[in-house]
């Protein structure tokens, strides 16, 4: 993924305009990117805005450049960006008479009004099936809402949904009032699964337009309310689902799940440059299953041991690699196993276990990155450029 002057671009509609109300693309702020050998040059529109304003629009533009360089895999000098007094003439629709055709450059639409009480979307994802995404998924989920937040966790893998069981959903049944359905409240979450609104034997065979209206129908029609987070648990592979995803909602970023071995790391960083692909910051690698963890010997006679059935620190290398934060890893223990087939996360979290330790790393880990990526990205709409 080489770095022009249109990916650059592209990055820039992470940057929301300080008075416009878009992102500086859009606001018709950006007026010249140049890009050669390493070195970056960004000259913006900066009349009518206060040195302050300058100023922290200069390190949002100086810090966009930077991590797009860093996803591309490349690495970059310097990135000057310099500010003119003129003033910004928008584009796109809301500029009367404007648009995309008038300037030459891409128009960045504007964020879409679905879940707009809703903080941050977090997607889960992963690029093959069995790496263990909605056991990650469901405990980064509950690990958020035991620290006080508003959680709400979308089964989005109508293909195979596991959430009836690993939440022990199987004595509810769901409820419609006035036309919404009214998520699940299970572990201190709101919930929504296609698994509790279809016979739980019957095969779900979707074709692409049947996804996308599933997905949208879960999405749109699940009564949410506010919450800080919603964290979606997304089928394998980088199909129509993410696609769906990735027009309707305004993300704050993607978490990917890989196992050590290297045939998880070849389609982990598939589903990385999916999200990419589709301006969908990347906001950290976990690696699950990154050892096993045998109980069954006592501490006297050297126990617990461990065993790297899988290898161990692979997502981790993959990770440095692609530049990417590593939010932690993930032990196979007897008890995950247990706690997910009974439906009982929570227990994940019994105090001074191995378990719960590494567990609260990874939801540390990934509110330090919501934060970060909520400064860097601003408001937008993740896109899709196909070439």
């Amino acid at each position: 993924m080489p770095i022009t002057k249109e990916s650059i671009r592209i990055a820039l509609t992470r940057v929301p305009h300080p008075v416009a109300g878009r992102d500086i693309v859009a606001a018709g702020a950006v007026k010249k990117i140049a890009y050669c050998d390493g070195y970056a040059s960004v000259t913006i529109a900066g009349g009518g805005l206060h040195n302050d304003q300058l100023a922290g629009l200069r390190q949002q533009v100086n810090a966009a450049v930077r991590l797009h360089a860093q996803q591309a895999g490349e690495a970059i000098e310097d990135v000057h960006v310099e500010v003119t007094d003129e003033r910004p003439t928008p584009t796109g629709p809301a500029a009367a008479g404007t648009g995309a055709g008038a300037t030459g450059g891409p128009q960045a639409q504007q964020p879409p009004r679905t879940l707009p009480e809703v903080r941050h979307i977090v997607a889960v994802g992963a690029g093959k099936g069995g790496v263990g995404k909605s056991t990650v998924a469901v405990n980064l989920a509950v690990g958020l809402a035991r620290r006080g937040h508003a959680v709400g966790l979308l089964d989005g893998d109508i293909y195979g949904p596991s959430l009836p069981t690993m939440l022990g959903l199987s004595a509810v049944e769901p409820v419609v009032i006035q036309g919404m359905i009214q998520p699940f409240a299970v572990h201190g979450l709101k919930v929504m699964t296609i698994g509790k609104l279809v016979d739980p034997e019957k095969p779900l065979i979707w074709r692409g337009p049947m996804a996308h209206g599933a997905f949208k129908q879960l999405t749109e029609q699940t009564q949410w309310g506010e919450l800080d987070y919603l964290i979606i648990d997304l089928p394998p592979g980088t199909g129509d689902v993410a696609l769906t995803m990735a027009q309707m909602l305004r993300l704050t970023g993607a978490v990917v799940v890989c196992t050590p071995q290297k045939v998880a790391q070849d389609d982990a960083v598939r589903a990385v440059r999916m999200f990419q692909q589709l301006g969908v910051e990347v906001l950290g690698i976990v690696e699950n299953m990154s050892t096993f963890i045998a109980d069954d010997i006592p501490a006297e006679q050297g126990g617990p041991r461990e065993y790297d059935i899988f290898g161990r620190g692979g997502a981790q290398l993959m990770a440095q690699r692609l530049g990417l934060p590593f939010l932690g890893e993930l032990p196979i223990t007897v008890k995950l196993r247990e706690n997910g087939d009974r439906g009982d996360p929570t227990a994940n979290f019994t105090p001074g276990t191995a378990l719960e330790k590494h567990l609260e790393g990874l939801v540390t880990n990934l509110e330090n990155q919501v934060a970060l990526a909520s400064f860097r990205m601003g408001a937008r709409t993740p896109t899709l450029t196909i070439s």
